[in-house]
């Protein structure tokens, strides 16, 4: 049967939940959540990302919280020390993505509808792999998570990207799980790195293309010059869940289609 009263410190298990039909075991979300819309209308909201509502969530009765990331990691501690179960996945890469969808579900008892969910989500990625390799060229792409310092994509952004037709130029980079680890401390690597396009999701803050092009000498970047700079909305990408895997790589092969056909 697994639990009954789940809180969700993050958006990705909320938006699995509700994709499994397991939505009535969801009592609390994080505030942050905004997929499905509909889960901010049900439910209470007792987390941020680095902070929790302690108390509103002891007065849920949860009996299993889920989180993400060691950002996450005192928030879990309190918790666990006040008696309640929590698991607090760390996963990074779209083959983590899949597989926590599925011990998501298993631990839920919904293993066979999780595992159902993942093959659907790996098949249209798959699908939009394969309409990537029929492209006539393969753009460079620099993804931006923040703009104050320059902070670039993280390792699911970088291989969605990739999947997609694209070639992540910091794929080194990429490989850090931690923002803080991907701050471009040179950002005039980006101009001698070239990219072709530019996608910005400033984690919830609005993109702003103007401004990105107005630095010192990014105007010789092919992607400034062209006025390839493109958002994509942080609910849509930046959260390691389903919508990474399905509007999030829809939006950034549609970018990429455009721009191999001028």
């Amino acid at each position: 049967m697994g639990p009954r009263r789940i809180v969700c410190l993050t958006e990705e298990p909320t938006e699995t939940l509700y994709a499994l039909g397991e939505q009535d075991r969801i009592v609390g979300i994080s505030g942050f959540t905004v997929r499905p819309a509909i889960a901010r209308r049900e439910k209470p909201k007792v987390s941020a990302f680095t902070s929790a509502k302690i108390g509103e969530i002891l007065k849920l009765e949860p009996d299993f919280v889920v989180g993400f990331s060691d950002i996450q990691a005192e928030i879990a501690a309190e918790l666990i020390r006040l008696g309640i179960e929590v698991w607090i996945s760390n996963h990074r890469s779209v083959d983590g993505i899949l597989d926590y969808i599925r011990r998501l579900g298993a631990l839920v008892g919904a293993g066979e509808r999780a595992m159902a969910y993942a093959d659907t989500l790996r098949r249209g990625l798959d699908d939009i792999g394969r309409e990537a390799a029929t492209l006539a060229r393969r753009p460079a792409v620099y993804f931006e998570e923040w703009d104050d310092p320059p902070i670039s994509g993280i390792q699911w952004v970088a291989e969605l990207i990739r999947i997609a037709g694209g070639d992540d130029i910091f794929p080194e980079r990429a490989r850090e799980s931690l923002a803080k680890h991907r701050i471009l401390e040179d950002p005039d690597e980006v101009i001698r790195r070239a990219p072709d396009i530019i996608l910005g999701s400033w984690c919830g803050k609005k993109f702003r293309p103007e401004k990105v092009a107005a630095r010192a000498g990014w105007s010789a970047i092919p992607a400034v010059r062209d006025g390839a700079l493109h958002e994509i909305k942080s609910p849509n990408i930046l959260q390691p869940g389903p919508a990474a895997l399905t509007d999030g790589v829809r939006e950034i092969a549609a970018i990429i289609r455009t721009w191999s056909r001028q």
